[in-house]
């Protein structure tokens, strides 16, 4: 049995969550959640994050997969809302784009404390971007401290987890390189906002995607309808 402690890894089965889950694989027994909300490309999504356990050789019993549909009837998002188109990317964008779920990162917080507690583990990976996503305000620091002095406040005692953002000031080509430092498997992963088969190329997901790969020198693997010259 190993000594080492359990890490509950947030999986979207993205190029960020894949890089963090070669993180946590480092110093940790890596248990791997994942959501569906009713996304666009959620059969997508949910085929890379077990392509990725697979990889890392996670087992079934540490991988959970969880629906949030009540985002989706709740709405306000163009990810889940098929009324709402998905927009082109623009990094110039101000505001906070359609894409943004309304406050769903804490609720997949809130199961990963729960799961994590139950496990005993000791972190929550969670993939946020601060400085080099699009503006959603819960990938902020200031929300993750929040969210820790939630948890130290509606836990057991003895429970000992706390949120853990390692990727929270890197920039996507960062990102990329750390990844290739670590062999993730980006070959498997998915970022695209409204395509299951073949990558959009336009929406903000595929665009920052698109530049960290370009802008770490490194070509990014997965196939893509269209991309910016």
């Amino acid at each position: 049995m190993s000594s080492r402690s359990v890490a509950v890894v947030l999986a979207s089965g993205g190029m960020d969550s894949c890089t963090l889950v070669g993180l946590a694989a480092r110093e940790h027994e890596v248990a791997m959640l994942h959501a569906s909300y009713g996304q666009r490309t959620a059969a997508r999504e949910l085929r890379s994050f077990h392509a990725i356990a697979d990889f890392y050789s996670v087992p079934t019993e540490r991988r959970l997969n969880v629906s949030l549909a009540h985002l989706a009837a709740v709405g306000g998002s163009c990810l889940t809302d098929r009324a709402m188109p998905v927009p082109e990317g623009q990094f110039d964008r101000e505001g906070i784009p359609t894409s943004y779920v309304p406050f769903r990162n804490a609720n997949l917080l809130s199961i990963a404390t729960s799961w994590g507690e139950v496990l005993g583990a000791r972190r929550i990976f969670f993939g946020a971007m601060e400085e080099d996503s699009s503006g959603y305000p819960d990938c902020r620091e200031v929300f993750i401290e929040a969210f820790n002095r939630l948890i130290q406040a509606g836990v057991r005692p003895e429970t000992r987890l706390a949120v853990v953002a390692p990727l929270l000031h890197l920039t996507k080509a960062e990102v990329v390189r750390l990844g290739t430092r670590l062999g993730s498997p980006f070959h498997l992963t998915w970022s695209c906002y409204q395509s299951e088969d073949v990558a959009c190329g336009r929406c903000d997901s595929c665009l920052l995607r698109l530049r960290g790969f370009r802008e770490a020198g490194v070509e990014d693997p997965i196939p893509y309808a269209s991309r910016p010259g």
